[in-house]
């Protein structure tokens, strides 16, 4: 399959191919829900995509990895070093030895994407090694602009769209935001072990309890109703946002649009899951069940067949939906990848 995507994207330089293949395996790996969304893309995009999960992937491991004794000094010296390598990449001024850099600055070039969006997604990774906790909505989503928000709309170039893309981009931002708050939700637990909690000091207020109550809890075990409501209202704020994001998806090219219902239908699933354990996010990590996931995936398969069916059969323009197709070779490297 990676020989096939690689050859329909038309990479043809060896470093280029192994460094896509990189990033394919880091995607199949840790990404599940937005791997397999990326398997219902036409073939010939899936590349860029895992490109791109490849890079955030990369940074967050950094940032996040628990396996890891690295101290946050040395983390944030990685991240800058990670920066450097991607100023290189994307302004072809060096040697380039990371895969993933490799990878995502041919994409960006092909899709022409702007490199502001991957600035300011290190920019939030930065501050995950100094912030624990956000005061408000307001402030976390100055946060998640970075962190969220711009995954989004990295992703707008590849998928296309059948009008202007600007109209398309607060959807696509939405619904990076969307998927993220979901995490947030979802991996409750598992960031308090990291020293971070995501759900805003105001919301925790409003329902009467304060981080301390929350770290008592994922130590004990023991249940508080309040810790409860504020997990309520968090999943019903993060579906107002799926709201919000929703109409974007029929503004993508149709080709495009069943790899992220698919997403959207499972991402918004771990809300059902999580309120079906009892929001016992704390305690135990809420999943889509398989039986959910198996039928979800199939009725996009369905889909995406369709959809480059009916492609096949009325071709016509889309706006922005494909990269144009220069020779691209990847920069001299000093040595190999």
């Amino acid at each position: 399959m990676t020989v096939r995507e690689l050859d329909a994207a038309a990479v043809h330089d060896p470093a280029l191919r192994a460094a896509y293949a990189r990033c394919r395996t880091l995607n199949a790996r840790h990404g599940r829900t937005y791997f397999l969304a990326t398997r219902l893309l036409p073939v010939d995009r899936r590349p860029a995509v895992h490109a791109l999960y490849g890079f955030a992937r990369h940074a967050d491991d950094i940032v996040d990895d628990l396996d890891s004794t690295a101290s946050p000094g040395e983390r944030a010296r990685a991240l800058l070093a990670l920066e450097a390598q991607l100023e290189s990449g994307l302004r072809r001024t060096g040697a380039v030895t990371e895969p993933v850099i490799l990878a995502l600055s041919d994409t960006v070039r092909r899709y022409g994407i702007d490199h502001r969006h991957f600035t300011d997604f290190l920019a939030s990774m930065r501050s995950d090694l100094t912030v624990g906790g956000y005061a408000s909505y307001d402030e976390l989503g100055r946060y998640m602009h970075g962190s969220a928000a711009v995954i989004g709309l990295q992703m707008l170039p590849v998928l296309g769209t059948v009008g202007p893309r600007e109209e398309a981009a607060p959807h696509a931002a939405a619904l990076g935001v969307a998927f993220q708050l979901t995490n947030f939700l979802r991996d409750v637990g598992e960031d308090l072990g990291r020293g971070r909690l995501y759900l805003p000091a105001e919301l925790l207020a409003a329902h009467g309890v304060d981080r301390e109550r929350f770290e008592w809890s994922r130590r004990t075990g023991a249940r508080d109703t309040r810790i409860t409501d504020v997990l309520r209202a968090a999943a019903a704020h993060n579906r107002a946002v799926y709201r919000d994001a929703l109409p974007g998806i029929a503004m993508l090219d149709p080709v495009s649009r069943p790899c992220i219902r698919t997403a959207f239908v499972l991402y918004s699933g771990i809300l059902d899951a999580i309120e079906a354990d009892g929001y016992t996010v704390l305690h135990r990590r809420s999943v889509v069940p398989r039986r959910r996931r198996a039928v979800v995936a199939l009725d996009g398969l369905v889909r995406a067949v369709a959809a480059r069916r009916a492609h096949r059969r009325t071709p016509g323009p889309v706006a922005e939906a494909r990269p144009s197709r220069p020779r691209v070779t990847a920069p001299v490297q000093k040595e190999p990848v």
